[in-house]
């Protein structure tokens, strides 16, 4: 398919705004970061900074009062979030929620679950589905229980936003167009708005734009969003772009959910995080969490995982010396948990080995993969 003229003066004028604005923001950083305070990368499914409402209502409506109060232009529906593994598809789906909801690190496909991320505001409801990367480098039966996942989250969307990196565009990237192009989303005339992510890294403007015309000229785009995740650059407009898209419909979720996901799921995910981001260059992806016991004692939490590998040399790796390794990997779990869950944490953590896990249907979903 080829992009309309409307699409492509969309894309010229769009990026002539955010190259401006990613450059007015590397010449303002240094001032910026003396005085702006450190963003928080903690993560809440309870307390959220409350979003803004008419000043007639309080700040904490239950759902059935927002939906009460809204007219018949209120706005909720499903936003999938695809591209190809560690493109930044978890950094911007944690920004446009304005907290962390999803875990990340350079390690290719961090994300493992469909995960809803929840942004509420005056008018609209969007739920963000963070997805795991689509790719076929490991075909085994994780890997096709992950791209499963993102088919099933592109079938289920209102709104698509398909993730790329400015002047970058891989056999990785082509495989997501092309799965898209030829998906029922096409075909149904889903919206499938084009974000092109780390514009603040191309230094000559012009082969951005003559990037952008390639790539709109192999798929029609309701809109292209240059941005800069990292800098926050029109992730504003970015939102303004998606909410047009969405249907009229009832908030879902109360306003001060964030993610439809439970603190057990939350704490199993911290630790796997934890683990890529101490080890992630020493092993392979095929490491996972097993919650084995969650209690709740008034304001303390008492949570037993099991980090399972599929080697024992693996598992020599993630303990380390003396046990040094793990006890770091557990007092950082700990930490962002306990400002997630706002209750005091006893977190022990065990490693098993259990060969062969990753390509076993049975393991998989005995650790919640479906």
């Amino acid at each position: 398919m080829t992009s309309s003229p409307k699409i492509a003066a969309a894309t010229h004028a769009v990026t002539g705004a955010a190259i401006k604005a990613a450059s007015s923001k590397a010449n303002n950083k240094a001032e910026k970061s003396a005085k702006k305070p450190p963003v928080s990368a903690t993560v809440t499914a309870h307390t959220v900074a409350e979003p803004v409402l008419p000043e007639t209502l309080p700040g904490a409506l239950a759902m059935a009062e927002l939906n009460e109060h809204v007219s018949q232009t209120f706005r909720c529906g499903t936003i999938a979030i695809v591209g190809r593994p560690n493109v930044g598809k978890s950094t911007l789906l944690n920004h446009l929620v304005g907290q962390k909801v999803t875990i990340t690190s350079k390690k290719a496909q961090t994300t493992r679950h469909r995960i809803t991320g929840i942004f509420t505001d005056t008018d609209a409801q969007f739920l963000f589905l963070d997805t795991p990367g689509f790719q076929k480098t490991h075909e085994n039966a994780l890997n096709r229980v992950l791209n499963r996942t993102v088919t099933q989250a592109v079938a289920d969307a209102d709104v698509i936003v398909f993730a790329i990196e400015a002047g970058k565009f891989l056999p990785a990237d082509e495989l997501v167009l092309n799965a898209l192009n030829t998906s029922d989303a096409v075909a149904n005339l889903v919206p499938i708005i084009l974000v092109v992510n780390k514009i603040d890294r191309v230094e000559d403007k012009g082969k951005l734009l003559s990037f952008l015309n390639d790539i709109t000229s192999r798929l029609t785009f309701a809109a292209v969003v240059p941005t800069s995740v990292k800098n926050k650059v029109t992730l504003e407009e970015l939102k303004r772009a998606i909410k047009s898209r969405l249907p009229i419909a009832p908030a879902v979720f109360a306003v001060d959910e964030i993610t439809d996901k439970s603190e057990r799921f939350m704490a199993a995910e911290f630790i796997r995080e934890k683990v890529f981001r101490q080890v992630g260059e020493e092993l392979p992806y095929s490491i996972s969490v097993l919650i084995e016991k969650f209690e709740q004692e008034g304001n303390l939490r008492r949570i037993f995982a099991t980090i399972v590998v599929d080697k024992s040399s693996q598992k020599a790796i993630i303990i380390g010396t003396k046990g040094e390794r793990l006890k770091r990997i557990g007092t950082d779990a700990r930490k962002d948990m306990e400002v997630t869950f706002a209750a005091k944490v006893y977190l022990e953590l065990f490693v098993r080995v259990k060969k062969g896990w990753a390509d076993n249907e049975a393991m998989l979903r005995q650790y919640g993969y479906e």
